[in-house]
């Protein structure tokens, strides 16, 4: 049975282990923190939105992030220091822009074949992670964003993703505690929100008690594959048949190890967990899912007594600070949309989002034979995950002669990014 080194414990790296573990694989996960889902799948937004699979590769985003350069509080911010890392990554953003259209809809593709597989998982290992199907609300507040959502709809659809546009009254009907002017909306009831924290560690759990090792804190130092074998060093060396990359922003380096380039970037973002604590403010949030498009703000309930409030992009570097100034729109935001909510228990996150120039995530082979990815999701790693988890375990398994189990996905997935 080949052995197989998983690099990270987020939710791309657990939901690989599952999918390498289910086709009979032995898997040992490694990460540098003592948990699972303790960097950038602590406290995202929540939502599980294949209506959410624009790319951000617009002429349109560029202008907007020019403008945006000089308020501390806007929904992007960029440090306007240089970095060649900075530089790079924003010219081949730019050198994207003509692939908007055909990656936004391999994108949706992507994210519907993920709706399945997650709940799959979920069912399989017995994880509760406060599911809702309650779908998803997007709203605009002004024409020209209503306009641009419309032709975003036509693209979704073409991946797949079908969605209803709304009056404001309809919108209103769907979420009443919402509160302030509003043009309409689109109305995505496919879509769901979840803990990612509580599914990725309640995976971990069961597949610790399936056998599957995690080595956890335990940074890693230097990574080789030869011939025979691919040799993980971290407090020790460990040698492996195949290492799957799922290491978030620590891909960039480990690629470079192993003679790729994976130009992953580390796009911070801001949550804040608005605990419910008293009648008025549960009756106060809203159920379903929203997303505010002229502020770039998401939101997910999370059971009965938290509301998830989550947004911004921030380049600035492999930097953690939780910043005031970013953390105070997302509290204005829902004291001004949901006036009954009480703020007064406010819980600030901030966490590195892991992307490419293309905003498709790099998932598939190596240079070297033993050598695989999955990471590089962006703002999607919660919606894409499952589906590119089975993508590289078919592509390992294949690599290995096949696979004694079935994985729960179908098979045929392309490797891409």
């Amino acid at each position: 049975m080949p052995h197989i080194a998983v690099l990270g414990a987020g939710i791309t790296g657990v939901t690989t282990a599952f999918s390498l573990h289910m086709k009979g694989f032995d898997v040992t996960v490694i990460d540098r923190q003592r948990y699972a889902a303790m960097e950038t799948s602590y406290a995202n937004g929540g939502q599980l939105s294949a209506s959410n699979a624009e790319v951000w590769n617009q002429w349109s985003t560029v202008i907007k992030g020019i403008k945006w350069m000089m308020q501390a509080n806007a929904p992007l911010s960029v440090n306007p220091r240089p970095s060649w890392h900075k530089v790079s990554w924003m010219a081949e953003f730019l050198a994207n822009i003509p692939r908007y259209k055909r990656n936004t809809i391999e994108t949706a593709k992507l994210a519907v074949t993920a709706r399945a597989g997650l709940l799959d998982m979920a069912e399989h290992a017995g994880v509760d992670f406060d599911f809702s199907r309650a779908g998803i609300l997007h709203f605009y507040k002004t024409e020209a964003d209503f306009a641009h959502a419309r032709k975003v709809t036509g693209l979704l659809g073409q991946g797949g993703v079908h969605r209803r546009e709304l009056t404001a009254d309809e919108v209103h009907a769907i979420e009443p505690t919402l509160a302030g002017p509003i043009l309409g909306g689109f109305w995505t009831e496919s879509d769901s929100t979840g803990d990612i924290h509580k599914f990725t560690t309640g995976l971990a759990d069961w597949l610790k008690r399936q056998g599957v090792t995690f080595a956890m804190g335990q940074s890693v130092r230097d990574v080789r594959a030869d011939k025979e074998s691919v040799t993980v060093t971290t407090d020790q060396e460990q040698r492996f048949d195949g290492v799957v990359v799922a290491a978030g922003v620590g891909s960039r380096d480990i690629a470079r190890q192993l003679g790729d380039r994976v130009n992953v970037y580390p796009v911070k973002g801001y949550s804040i967990t608005v605990n419910l604590p008293d009648v008025q403010s549960q009756a106060g949030a809203p159920n379903v899912s929203l997303l505010d498009d002229k502020a770039k703000i998401v939101t997910s309930r999370l059971g009965p007594d938290r509301f998830r409030i989550a947004g911004t992009a921030e380049f600035n570097g492999e930097n953690r600070d939780i910043r005031a100034d970013r953390v105070k729109p997302l509290v204005d935001w829902c004291e001004t949309h949901f006036p009954d909510v009480s703020t007064e228990s406010v819980v600030p996150w901030a966490g590195l989002r892991p992307m490419m120039p293309n905003m498709m995530p790099r998932v598939g082979r190596g240079r070297h034979a033993r050598v695989f990815y999955n990471t590089g999701h962006g703002h999607l790693g919660w919606t894409l995950s499952p589906a590119t988890a089975e993508i590289v375990g078919d592509v390992v398994a294949e690599s290995f002669g096949g696979s004694t189990q079935k994985g729960i996905l179908s098979p045929g997935l392309p490797a891409f990014g």
